[in-house]
């Protein structure tokens, strides 16, 4: 069991130290407004090294749960483009999610799957008759904070290929959509105006998110509304 915990307790430990060193002022509104210029002129004179480096350092941002995920999607916007920004966040967040998940279903995951009792097991087969679709719910609505919406499938059991695939297409529409935000952020700075986070979520973004939601229960809703055929196991 010992060594189960050894990776959560090197993901603790990075926690700790980036409180401890209060590195979280690195991945602030106020940090990409200060160093806005520096940062453009790195991805004009290094084209191929610029994104490959924001991927990977979004990658140890999801992998380790460090705050700032929408600083960081917010600011490839402004420093790619909407487009180019939203597609390296969307492979960065996907890999750091899927890294997590699997250090945390190997490490704990599976353990306590195996010792949950009747009340989780009948929660992880309601789960997984719809995994895809619940996945795409959590996923499209931002009020879940993302490290959560990482672990918890792990504890669920939830496939591989299932959390991939929803992860993957699950944060597109919120990626582009704070990506264009970030694209449009250059005139804000000029003026010397601050950035703030409910400026970013805007009701209307997360009434649209919320619809994208609503949406991907319709499969659930169907499922439990139809008659089963005649013979047909339900």
């Amino acid at each position: 069991m010992i060594k189960r915990l050894i990776p959560l307790l090197l993901l603790a430990s990075v926690l700790v130290l980036f409180f401890l060193f209060d590195l979280g002022r690195h991945l602030s509104f106020e940090a990409l407004a200060e160093h806005r210029s520096q940062l453009l002129h790195w991805v004009s004179a290094y084209p191929v090294v610029t994104p490959l480096t924001y991927i990977v350092v979004y990658i140890t941002v999801v992998a380790f749960s460090l705050p700032g995920g929408l600083v960081m999607t917010v600011t490839g916007g402004f420093l790619f483009g909407a487009i180019a920004g939203g597609l390296y966040t969307v492979i960065g967040a996907t890999v750091g999610a899927v890294l997590l998940f699997l250090l945390a279903k190997t490490s704990v995951g599976d353990y306590l799957l195996s010792k949950a009792g009747d009340g989780v097991k009948k929660m992880q087969a309601g789960f997984a008759d719809n995994a895809l679709s619940y996945m795409f719910v959590l996923r499209l609505v931002p009020i879940f904070p993302f490290f959560l919406v990482n672990l918890v499938p792990a504890f669920l059991g939830v496939p591989l290929r299932v959390y991939l695939i929803a992860t993957f297409f699950g944060i597109m529409p919120a990626t582009f959509v704070f990506s264009l935000a970030g694209s449009g952020l250059g005139s804000v700075l000029e003026r010397g105006e601050g950035i703030t986070m409910q400026g970013v979520m805007t009701p209307e973004i997360i009434g649209a998110l919320f619809g994208l939601a609503l949406l991907s229960l319709i499969p659930v809703i169907y499922k439990r509304l139809r008659k089963p055929a005649d013979g047909e196991v339900e």
